[in-house]
């Protein structure tokens, strides 16, 4: 049974309250600064510390539905931790960010890097008993490719990978075209986990549901947009090693409640009629804390930050470096983490979330919000005129851009309208086309568009620079590309594709470094906060770690302090 019931009957209790979505500007930045520590993380995150008590039900809420559990398929953030439920990856990473052994015990990388060679373990098995071997790795490969997955993210991830050869039933041999160094990284993450090859060879549709898998919990019965309940795997024994934990999970259900009203979130797990949700509310983690039966954490995800703004690049004004840069430097990133995180989250002006490995901090106060900066900008553009409404003109024409977005909790309406006032005062016209989301894909695919909110893209390697950045991942008529601004630009090219192809640290923090500073120079987009995770849940929720891929909970090690409850 679900927790829909339940909360049908909270939501006549809370439909009429109303959240007041504004703060006093001088609260922001002081409530900003204290719950910044919340976002960092501690080594005992990520390992089981101490053993916990088997049995019980945790009763979850998220607020969105991924439509389908086929992860090859989707880019969902919920799959970062529906993937640690239900299945497992060939490897893992550690919380430095160095690869370890999962599915696969180890393997071996060829001079040319370009060919891997994995080992693995023999004793894993799928829910419904088949092996799980190097057939199941080829398949699994070969189904992210597939051009009928439509993979809009594990596809990308291994774009290098041509073809794999079956050494022997536990050894397998994986072919690149050319040597890329973060394979490893994103073979660790949830989105390339390892799907029953029975259902890939046999029955390819019904891995959206229900889907076969290796993971400590095997689905029950899944409802869309309701819920997900899932039972523990007996016989689990294969978790990852840097976990600390081994065996099976110790909980005997997850009951995961579909749950779009953050008020009701709140509510239902102030009430304990919910133990844990993935998506705390931003808006009430000040009650949270002041709550002694309640905790919530804060977590930030690696690879990109949060993008206010994605500009187009051949079209008008975007064209000018110092249009975007202006544009950029208007915003102001303090008020708009307060309006989408009530002080929850890290305002960011630069190109790569902070905990990713080779990060550069140099470059982290460039862009940062400065309106008499932008106005220099604008006037040194030759956009010194303005007209009757007080917006700058130059040879006649008023500099203004059209904002594509649609309405969605990430990237509420209220952030577009408070960039649109932002850039007023500074002379720049923005009008805003909220659309429905496919109106917005079309447009976005077909560059037909001059700015467009943009969100975050996630991964677990600074190599997500490439993905959202290099020109190769401009859209073409028989490729689907993240780089929607068309941006080009050579020396940063140069420096991604070099990261590819070399595992020497040293060599990639310098070009990694060079990345950063080149997107700092060049602002392709507007980066404004950090993407954060927040999860909050009761004092009885005990052991809960987090995956190191993608800082979401792993459950296989929590578990319930009945005493507490």
């Amino acid at each position: 049974m679900t927790l829909i019931p339940r909360f049908a009957r909270l939501a006549l209790i809370v439909c009429a309250v109303l959240l007041g979505a504004c703060k006093p500007a001088s609260e922001a930045p002081r409530a900003m600064v204290a719950n910044a520590q919340a976002s960092a993380s501690h080594p005992d995150d990520y390992r089981e510390t101490s053993p916990g008590k088997p049995g019980g039900t945790l009763r979850l809420s998220t607020s969105s539905d991924t439509t389908t559990l086929d992860l090859h398929s989707i880019s969902h953030g919920n799959t970062q931790w529906l993937g640690r439920i239900l299945f497992d990856c060939l490897v893992y990473q550690d919380e430095q960010g160095n690869i370890t052994p999962w599915l696969a015990k180890s393997w071996d990388i060829s001079p040319d890097g370009k060919t891997y060679t994995f080992h693995l373990r023999d004793d894993v098995t799928y829910s419904d008993g088949e092996k799980f071997n190097a057939r199941a790795v080829q398949l699994n490969l070969q189904h992210m490719r597939d051009p009928a997955t439509k993979s809009p993210l594990a596809a990308a991830y291994i774009a290098p990978y041509v073809d794999g050869r079956v050494v022997d039933e536990y050894t397998f041999e994986a072919h690149l075209r050319e040597p890329y160094s973060p394979f490893l990284d994103v073979l660790a993450q949830s989105y390339l986990s390892m799907l029953s090859p029975r259902q890939i060879e046999q029955a390819p549709k019904s891995i959206a549901e229900p889907p076969i898998g290796t993971g400590p919990f095997v689905l029950e019965s899944y409802t869309r947009d309701q819920g997900l309940n899932f039972v523990k795997r007996k016989g689990y024994h294969w978790a990852p090693a840097v976990t600390g934990h081994q065996g099976e999970a110790y909980l005997d259900r997850l009951e995961v409640s579909i749950v779009p009203e953050a008020m009701i979130r709140f509510s239902a797990l102030e009430s304990g009629q919910s133990d844990f949700t993935v998506d705390a509310p931003t808006q009430n983690a000040k009650a949270i804390r002041l709550n002694p039966d309640l905790h919530i954490r804060s977590l930030i995800r690696k690879g990109n930050p949060f993008r206010s703004l994605t500009f187009n690049l051949e079209t008008f004004p975007f064209q000018e470096l110092a249009v975007r840069r202006a544009v950029t430097q208007a915003i102001d990133r303090d008020g708009l983490a307060w309006i989408a995180g009530f002080g929850e989250y890290q305002p960011k002006s630069d190109f790569l979330a902070s905990n990713t490995r080779f990060y550069d901090p140099a470059f982290k106060d460039v862009l940062n919000y400065d309106v008499t900066e932008a106005n220099r900008l604008l006037d040194s553009a030759g956009w010194t005129q303005r007209d009757a409404q007080g917006y700058r003109v130059k040879d006649g024409k008023r500099l203004a851009a059209e904002l594509l977005t649609y309405e969605t909790g990430a990237y509420p309406s209220s952030i577009a309208v408070a960039i649109q006032a932002d850039l007023k005062k500074v002379g720049f016209q923005l009008s805003i086309d909220l659309a429905p989301l496919a109106k917005v894909l079309e447009k976005r695919y077909a560059g037909q568009f001059q700015v467009i909110a943009a969100g975050y893209w996630h991964t677990n390697t600074p190599d997500g620079l490439y993905i959202l950045y290099h020109s190769q991942s401009i859209s073409t008529p028989s490729f689907i590309g993240q780089n929607i601004g068309s941006f080009r630009d050579e020396p940063l090219d140069r420096a991604l594709t070099a990261a590819r192809l070399t595992t020497d640290p040293v060599e990639l923090q310098k070009l990694y470094s060079i990345a950063q500073q080149r997107l700092v120079e060049n602002v392709p987009s507007a980066p404004v906060y950090e993407s954060h995770v927040l999860v909050a849940y009761r004092d009885a929720v005990k052991g809960l770690i987090y995956d190191t891929s993608h800082n979401t909970p792993i459950f296989t090690t929590v578990w319930l302090d009945q005493e507490a409850q």
